[in-house]
């Protein structure tokens, strides 16, 4: 059945900014070794990374707290789900608050108008947020094969007429 599960990989980190880095290196790891190209790897890696950083900053506020994060292993993508068990938050809020980006509020302001939200959304293939018990962040990222044919133009495959 091509819709299996071939690994999981689940790891749990300290809700505390400086063990995101860590879940970074993971989703590098697991990506490269199923072959995705190396745009693919940096733009999952952000948006773990934001996703991992919410959780930090937001759901247990000043209390300790974990972090899960799986990895679901396919043959054509990868899905990674990071969940958190502290407080949830309404997700239609955030995405109608978040609106278009306007150039004229700070940095700041975009981060907390939903700004991750929809740089993982951009990043990802599919993402999805359920704030229902804690949250839970699903991301998956399809291998994409080459845009060309392998070999295409290979030495081997060319012939030279002299």
């Amino acid at each position: 059945m091509k819709d299996q599960v071939k690994d999981l990989v689940e790891m749990t980190i300290p809700a505390k900014a400086e063990y995101v880095g860590v879940i970074r290196l993971a989703v590098s790891g697991i990506a490269n070794r199923m072959g995705f190209h190396y745009d693919d790897i940096e733009d999952m890696k952000l948006a773990v990374a934001e996703a991992c950083t919410n959780a930090v900053d937001h759901a247990y506020q000043g209390t300790s707290g974990q972090v899960q994060v799986a990895f679901q292993i396919y043959d054509d993508r990868l899905v990674i789900q990071v969940t958190d068990r502290g407080n949830s938050f309404d997700v239609a809020a955030v995405k109608a608050r978040s609106g278009p980006i306007e150039s004229h509020l700070p940095l700041t302001s975009l981060r907390e108008r939903g700004l991750g939200l929809h740089l993982m959304e951009t990043l990802m293939d599919a993402v999805e947020i359920d704030g229902n018990d804690g949250v839970v962040v699903t991301l998956t990222k399809f291998i994409h094969g080459d845009e060309v044919d392998r070999d295409v133009d290979s030495p081997a495959k060319t012939q030279t007429h002299r």
